[in-house]
């Protein structure tokens, strides 16, 4: 009856959502993967999974590993765009898509969308990218023959008009924990966004691959920029220290324990970094923030436990 009742439409509304998360559980052509990265796939899981079941979403795991989609070549991590489609196609009723990375973690699983951004959109999220600009875009379009929707820093001005939510890190746009809304705008989107004739001119250009390309088409393209919003990162993707820098001080990017954020955002773990120590350590936090008054009780007196019997261990030694 729960999820009955967190899905109704006029109740919670939750399968008006679909969460979409990136996995490889079976492996992929590029990188074998060792225990710590099955352990850390099994957590992001997990945690999807549960928070999903809570409040009534949609839940998609998709199989990223390497697929061949054309004769020609290899369009790995390319595959979001196929995969956004494909999951609208399977959830014709839903409303909005939320894609999730692997390396990603649900801080706070009491956190509704609806309440978190959704009720309330038009103060979540900003359409003047120049409000934070890190590509340092030109906009609006200076372009006198193009309309005045085109020509405004907030295109038309209304929330329904909204079928992308980005956020935006130091480098520019991060598709890692996105929404989508299925629309006629979104499939013409799709389309461009997936044409191979585009990734065959470019792919080569574009190191952050689908990321860049939706760059280039929002540079570019006036009618992507009046459906497109954006969303501050710590809203739905923050940052653990050491992306986007090391010292983790960018009050933008960073995830505040104290600020309970949303989500944390692995980003570019594998580069230097430790994943799965990473997500043990937030995984840990987020227990420890989220635990239940009883189990707060029964830590406090396991703590005092140990701290009694750690007293007689130094006294002895002293």
């Amino acid at each position: 009856m729960h999820r009955v009742y967190r899905r109704a439409s006029l109740l919670g509304g939750g399968s008006q959502f679909v969460i979409i998360l990136a996995a490889n559980q079976g492996g992929g052509v590029m990188e074998w993967k060792g225990p710590r990265e099955w352990a850390i796939e099994r957590d992001s899981v997990r945690n999807k999974k549960k928070y999903a079941k809570k409040w009534g979403y949609n839940l998609e795991i998709v199989d990223m590993s390497t697929k061949k989609r054309y004769a020609h070549e290899w369009r790995e991590s390319w595959e979001k765009v196929d995969t956004i489609r494909k999951c609208m196609r399977k959830y014709p009723k839903a409303q909005w898509f939320w894609w999730m990375d692997l390396n990603t973690f649900i801080m706070e699983p009491s956190y509704t969308l609806q309440k978190h951004i959704f009720n309330d959109l038009s103060s979540n999220t900003y359409r003047d990218i120049n409000d934070y600009n890190p590509l340092h875009i030109t906009h609006p379009f200076n372009d006198t023959k193009l309309d005045a929707e085109a020509l405004s820093p907030n295109g038309d001005g209304k929330v329904s008009s909204i079928d992308l939510i980005i956020p935006q890190d130091c480098a520019g746009f991060n598709l890692g924990s996105f929404f989508i809304r299925s629309s006629t705008w979104t499939d013409r989107l799709l389309d461009v966004w997936w044409d191979p004739v585009g990734y065959e001119q470019k792919h080569m250009e574009w190191e952050h691959k689908e990321q860049d390309a939706l760059e280039h088409l929002y540079i570019n393209q006036p009618w992507i920029r009046g459906h497109t919003a954006f969303i501050p990162q710590r809203k739905i993707n923050s940052f653990p220290a050491g992306a986007c820098g090391q010292n983790g001080e960018d009050k933008r990017i960073h995830y505040k324990e104290a600020d309970r954020d949303f989500v944390v955002n692995m980003a570019g773990c594998e580069w230097g970094r430790d994943c799965w120590g990473e997500m043990y350590n937030f995984r840990e936090l987020s227990n420890k923030l989220n635990r239940t008054p009883w189990e707060k009780f029964k830590d406090g007196i396991s703590d005092r436990i140990k701290a009694m019997k750690a007293k007689p261990e130094k006294e002895g030694k002293a």
